[in-house]
């Protein structure tokens, strides 16, 4: 009997030492287990957190970059459309409210020199119908009379200056508008040339911007000649009217008041 208990206790002893080292090695695994799982969240945490710092850091990488993009990209829109000074659009603005401002001038001069020769000729018509045939009966009338006639007749004459055209009768040709002692865009030069030369001329200034705008320009110059001395004779015309009339009115009153003065 002893001899058959002493293998149950060994055995009993051998399966407790082996519960024993299993429950110890439950117990390790236990243990490691956790620290296991701890890493593996504290891995996963971490690539969770990295991702997000990747996703937010990554956007402000990926935005960044677009907005100075978009920013280059206006910059060179702005260039393109403001190249700066001296541009075919601004120069053609300029060059189209200088013709704008130079006609609106000339029929201003124009309207001004008509008004003078209907106002002066009004008075001489009126002068020379009714008060000259008087004047052999009244000699007091005839200073007065012939000092507003002859001012009126100068202001006429100078307003009738003013309104009339100028054209030039230099013989023009393809030489001499080349060399820029002509221009073509006028047409007191250009009708004097052939068909033929006027069409070959125009074609070579659309051809060549620069001797376009420098045609433009003198035209520009030669309209401000034009305008000058219109203006010119206008002005000594009004004023020779406006002494005319004033001194004439006078005249009149004082021969009226004092007829002894003029007798």
């Amino acid at each position: 009997m002893g001899s058959d208990e002493e293998p149950t206790g060994g055995t009993a002893s051998s399966d407790q030492m082996d519960s024993d080292s299993e429950g110890d090695a439950g117990e390790t695994d236990s243990d490691a287990a956790p620290e296991v799982v701890q890493g593996a969240g504290t891995g996963a945490g971490a690539e969770a957190g990295a991702g997000l710092a990747a996703a937010s850091g990554g956007s402000d990488l990926t935005e960044k970059p677009a907005e100075v993009a978009e920013v280059d990209a206006k910059k060179k829109k702005k260039k393109k459309k403001d190249p700066g000074v001296g541009t075919s659009r601004g120069v053609e603005t300029m060059f189209r409210t200088q013709y704008r401002v130079h006609q609106d001038l000339v029929s201003i001069a124009d309207a001004k020199a008509n008004i003078m020769i209907s106002v002066n000729g009004l008075i001489i018509s009126i002068i020379l119908g009714t008060v000259v045939p008087g004047l052999g009966a009244s000699q007091t009338l005839r200073i007065p009379t012939g000092f507003l006639l002859v001012g009126c007749l100068i202001a006429l004459v100078y307003a009738v200056l003013a309104a009339t055209p100028r054209v030039s009768n230099i013989p023009i040709t393809l030489e001499k508008i080349a060399q820029n002692k002509g221009n073509i865009l006028f047409f007191g030069h250009f009708v004097k040339l052939s068909p033929s030369d006027y069409q070959q001329g125009m074609r070579d200034l659309m051809e060549s911007q620069d001797l376009l705008y420098f045609n433009m320009v003198r035209d520009i110059y030669q309209l401000g000649l034009v305008l000058d001395r219109k203006f010119r004779l206008l002005r000594i015309s009004y004023t020779v009217f406006m002494f005319a009339l004033v001194l004439g009115v006078g005249l009149f009153v004082l021969a009226f008041a004092f007829p002894d003065w003029f007798r």
